[in-house]
């Protein structure tokens, strides 16, 4: 059995301590998302990896924000988490997603009924795009 990731910890841990700060058990908080008290067990010691849907729920019945989980993560947990071990991100600008010219684009793509002509352009728009690499 392999070992459990460290944000895996990390996020239980917080788990585990806003639960007894509220002085809730184990069990009131499994009862409440549907679970049972040892699948609380293994979140808390970061056995079992808490999917998205189901933090955010443990962060309302927590009463705290779902970065709150996240919150006093060691520093080089932190680093190793948000590094790209040697690949660099590619850029993103969320700004790029909300301009005319991109919504137009987008709304005018959906407007092709063909799928085959509409995949066509898709690849084509992705070849073009490699050229300026």
């Amino acid at each position: 059995m392999s070992e459990p990731d460290p944000i895996d910890v990390h996020v239980g841990k917080r788990v585990r301590k806003r639960r007894t700060f509220l002085g809730k058990s184990q069990t009131n908080i499994g009862e409440a998302l549907g679970l049972t008290f040892q699948q609380i067990q293994k979140y808390e010691r970061g056995a079992n990896r808490i999917g998205s849907s189901r933090l955010l729920k443990l962060s309302k019945l927590l009463k705290v924000p779902v970065v709150y989980f996240f919150e006093e993560m060691p520093d080089q947990l932190r680093r190793d988490a948000l590094s790209f071990k040697g690949e660099k991100p590619e850029p993103f600008d969320q700004n790029q997603l909300s301009t005319d010219e991109t919504l137009e684009l987008v709304r005018s793509y959906y407007k092709i009924k063909n799928p085959k002509v509409r995949k066509r352009i898709f690849e084509f728009i992705k070849s073009v795009a490699q050229v300026g690499k």
